[in-house]
């Protein structure tokens, strides 16, 4: 049984898949926890980091990261640069580099597609899987950014793929619909990283 930590995660998702294993794995996230609030660590993630796990896996918010989001570097048109959101930008890849290095003998970084200013920061990620390659009929390209942990091999190639995360309805919580992760990748990380 391994410990394993799940960081910037409310809803309990890859957590669980881990729990459904064996592991004594928990959530952490400043928010309240979707599922099962027993497992959930509601707390700044890097106060948790020195607790001896074995696993580390975290889904750093990508609002500033995200090719998506580039344009906003520059207040969403022209080329002057939005000086207030480079430096949020700078903070949230520095940040997320910290995540990665941190104390933990396996640790895999989260995010999608990173612009390039982001990925001069955070490094070049490991891998890129989709909701596809695991059950999931739609698209949402990933990165993982890998340390001491094998690539993920897909478990249920599916066809009839749609941007549903793309498509996701405006609102308050659509930031929360787009960011779960999908139950086929989780599923699968918990049974290719289990063993130490």
């Amino acid at each position: 049984m391994a410990r394993i930590l799940v960081g910037c995660e409310f809803s309990g998702i890859v957590r669980d898949a881990f729990r459904a294993r064996g592991h004594d794995a928990w959530s952490c996230d400043l928010l309240l926890s979707e599922g099962d609030p027993r497992w959930h660590l509601q707390a700044d993630i890097f106060t948790m980091l020195d607790r001896g796990w074995d696993l580390f896996i975290f889904h750093w918010p990508c609002t500033r990261l995200a090719n998506s989001g580039v344009r906003w570097l520059y207040g969403g048109k022209g080329t002057t640069p939005d000086i207030d959101r480079w430096q949020a930008m700078e903070d949230d890849a520095n940040n997320f580099r910290l995540l990665l290095d941190a104390p933990i003998a396996r640790v895999c970084g989260e995010n999608p597609i990173p612009h390039r200013y982001a990925r001069e920061l955070m490094g070049d990620y490991s891998q890129v899987v989709q909701p596809w390659m695991f059950g999931h009929p739609e698209t949402k390209a990933t990165c993982l950014w890998l340390k001491n942990l094998p690539l993920i091999k897909p478990t249920n190639i599916v066809t009839g793929r749609q941007p549903r995360v793309h498509y996701e309805s405006p609102g308050p919580d659509r930031w929360k619909r787009r960011s779960r992760t999908l139950p086929g990748i989780a599923a699968a990380m918990a049974e290719q990283w289990s063993n130490p």
